[in-house]
């Protein structure tokens, strides 16, 4: 009887996995942004050219949607190479020893027309937390090649230091070189397989 019951489970969850919709993602239409107060005068702004992740989904609402996503923290670019150096080094990210900001999904849950809330861990350097990701669906479209493509955006905001990026340098005049709230972008265009 135990061994009937196995064998139905794991059937079941095979059947499962070859109904889910698998795609990957179309790196040279995605884009991982962000952008941090300087100085309290204005933002400085930057982009992750590298990254890569894998996502599922069974239903055509999406609500089951499973995604992970891995950045190259070695990709950061902020259009200033002294700048990036700093980003990488042990004050910030410490690409070294952690190259690689991760993200992966626990559960989504739809909150409206097109729009989602994604739950999942996000990892930085070595400190992993829970967040909850605001996602917007933009659609599902064939582009002239016959691919289908599915584009999502979310944006956001992190406290740095909860992370432990711990830059804590100020002006001569007192104010916060960067301000520890980080905005962020992530447009997503992903390609049924």
């Amino acid at each position: 009887m135990k061994k009937n019951l196995l064998t139905l489970a794991a059937g079941m969850l095979l059947m499962t996995a070859a109904h889910a919709e698998g795609w990957k993602l179309d790196a040279a239409h995605s884009k991982i942004a962000f952008k941090a107060p300087y100085l309290l005068i204005t933002d400085t702004e930057g982009d992750f050219k590298k990254f890569e992740g894998s996502f599922s989904s069974a239903k055509p609402d999406w609500t089951d949607l499973k995604a992970t996503i891995a950045v190259d923290v070695n990709s950061i670019n902020t259009e200033n190479e002294m700048r990036d150096g700093h980003l990488k080094g042990d004050d910030f990210f410490n690409a070294e020893k952690y190259p690689q900001i991760k993200f992966e999904s626990t559960s989504v849950k739809k909150i409206g027309d097109k729009k989602y809330v994604l739950n999942g861990n996000l990892t930085i350097r070595d400190v992993t937390k829970a967040v909850s990701l605001p996602v917007v669906y933009n659609g599902t479209v064939k582009d002239p090649w016959g691919n289908t493509k599915a584009g999502f955006k979310s944006t956001g905001k992190i406290n740095r230091k909860d992370y432990g990026l711990k830059y804590s340098g100020a002006a001569g005049t007192g104010e916060a070189v960067v301000g520890d709230e980080v905005e962020f972008t992530v447009d997503l265009v992903l390609i049924k397989q």
